[in-house]
């Protein structure tokens, strides 16, 4: 072993978490493969245990099993069964994963594939390999740390893939002493000065000479081109990982904008009587919402956003103020989190009834938020009302705009955890930037990027739809209006 692949072994020793941030192509894989064997083959006693690998594709795990096989056979180990298996619980078929493993006498290995429910129950030693490229990398951890509580210990490679990827995010945490985990790194230099390319001569059987490793060496970087920062030498890329940086979301971050949650108040809130839920609501909205509507200043446009969401993602009600700068200035950001529509609907008219010189709104109109954006656009008139699919070629167009207002520092968000994480969780796709596949968990439930979505569709309607020249006086509550404000509700 090369003093790099031993470091990580002894790293592994001394502490329950072990982070490398290393260069492609070291070996750390096979170094960890040889842990993996020692572990799975010692008895408890000796502080051995079963072993969980997961890389983030099927070959990688194909290869490790086969690393830890060859290591079994070279320490005489005796590995007694070697292939393919299915894991987890033998009476509940559906969360039966493929896996490989190989067997030893006091423990095995097993490389499992890359979803946080593929540890639950587990106890051992996990191994995640290329952290950074898998697709639920925040959840992983979650998963594979709890297993620390009874004597485990979690073993977290990676290359780079970002800035603000969540294994770089990892790695500065730790260096600003927020986590106590062992940190290693090993770019490419260091690997050579440790004698990587005198080990490929060796399996090569090529005569090595320092003309030839500095040849080998140039030759390398000038194939990984712009990508040699990243690739080989620990410096994660700025243009990748999420779209948007945590300085630049944070700059633009107000602690005295209000961030408003409505939630049930019960579980069996949608059977209640229609009357008794609408007044539930009205009495919360005006206890909450009435006061931050009251200080709307009253000659400037106020426009809404709204990402829909109904049991899983939340709905997002963002409001900006034309400021005359031109600037979007935020007073509150309403979230509701399992609403039924009835009462979508009302928070939703009891907002832009109330807002002075309302000029426009924009819905996410794709699936179930297409009935309340249509009811918003045949109260409010189909010149004020948006009805945004979002779509990739909506992104492309809109999207930059979101960018360039936080870059300009022209617009404003709450200062609060799960704003930021929606903001952050923006990611390039194919160039374009949106939300990923993946939800998000929060300790106040599931996210995707809704506040984020709701951002960009305010300042959508604020750029595209023509203000009226003249206003209505708002519409205020009275018992005259109970009726039409909400149908169906007396």
């Amino acid at each position: 072993m090369l003093e790099y692949q031993h470091e990580l072994r002894e790293a592994l020793v001394e502490n329950d978490v072990v982070v490398v941030e290393k260069s492609r192509r070291t070996g750390y894989s096979w170094g960890a493969s040889w842990v993996a064997t020692e572990y799975a083959a010692k008895p408890k006693y000796e502080g051995g245990m079963n072993v969980y690998y997961m890389g983030y594709n099927l070959e990688m795990a194909r290869e490790f099993i086969e690393y830890v096989g060859e290591d079994g056979k070279y320490l005489e180990l005796g590995a007694s069964a070697i292939g393919e298996t299915l894991f987890g619980d033998v009476n509940d078929p559906d969360n039966q994963v493929k896996a490989f493993r190989v067997d030893f006498k006091h423990g095995r290995v097993v490389a499992l594939p890359s979803k946080p429910r593929s540890l639950r129950g587990m106890q051992g030693l996990v191994i995640l390999d290329e952290a950074a490229f898998h697709e639920d990398l925040a959840e992983l951890l979650k998963a594979a740390l709890a297993l620390t509580i009874w004597g485990g210990k979690v073993l977290i490679i990676s290359t780079h893939d970002g800035e603000d990827n969540p294994f770089n995010e990892l790695i500065q945490d730790i260096r600003a002493g927020k986590f106590p985990y062992k940190l290693s790194r090993c770019d490419f230099n260091r690997a050579i000065a440790e004698g990587l390319y005198k080990r490929i001569c060796e399996r090569t059987e090529r005569e090595w000479s320092q003309e030839a490793e500095d040849e080998w060496r140039e030759d390398i970087v000038k194939s990984y081109g712009d990508g040699a920062d990243e690739e080989l030498f620990c410096i994660p890329s700025k243009s990748s990982g999420s779209w948007l940086n945590l300085n630049r979301i944070e700059s633009c971050t107000n602690p005295e904008i209000p961030l408003l949650t409505w939630e049930p108040p019960a579980n069996d809130f949608v059977d209640w009587p229609i009357d008794t839920a609408y007044r539930d609501v009205r009495d919360w909205m005006q206890a909450n919402v009435d006061p931050l509507l009251e200080v709307l200043p009253k000659d400037k446009c106020h426009y809404l956003g709204e990402d829909f969401g109904r049991s899983g993602d939340l709905s997002v009600d963002w409001p900006a103020v034309r400021m005359p700068d031109y600037s979007l200035d935020t007073p509150f950001v309403l979230q509701l989190r399992n609403a039924p529509f009835r009462t979508q609907e009302q928070i939703l008219f009891y907002l832009l009834d109330r807002f002075p010189k309302m000029s426009g709104a924009a819905f996410d109109a794709r699936g179930n938020g297409q009935a309340i954006a249509e009811y918003a656009r045949q109260r409010y008139g189909h010149e004020l009302i948006a009805e945004v699919m979002l779509s990739a070629a909506w992104y492309r167009e809109n999207m930059p705009r979101l960018k360039t207002s936080f870059e300009d520092r022209t617009f404003s968000i709450p200062k609060h955890e799960d704003i930021i994480d929606d903001f952050r969780g923006i990611k390039l796709r194919n160039g374009v930037a949106c939300p990923p596949e993946s939800r998000t968990k929060t300790e106040t439930g599931q996210r995707h990027c809704d506040s984020a979505i709701a951002a960009a569709l305010v300042q959508f309607a604020a750029a595209t739809i023509e203000r009226p020249q003249e206003w209505e006086e708002p519409i205020t509550a009275g018992s005259s209006h109970t009726a039409s404000m909400i149908r169906g509700y007396k």
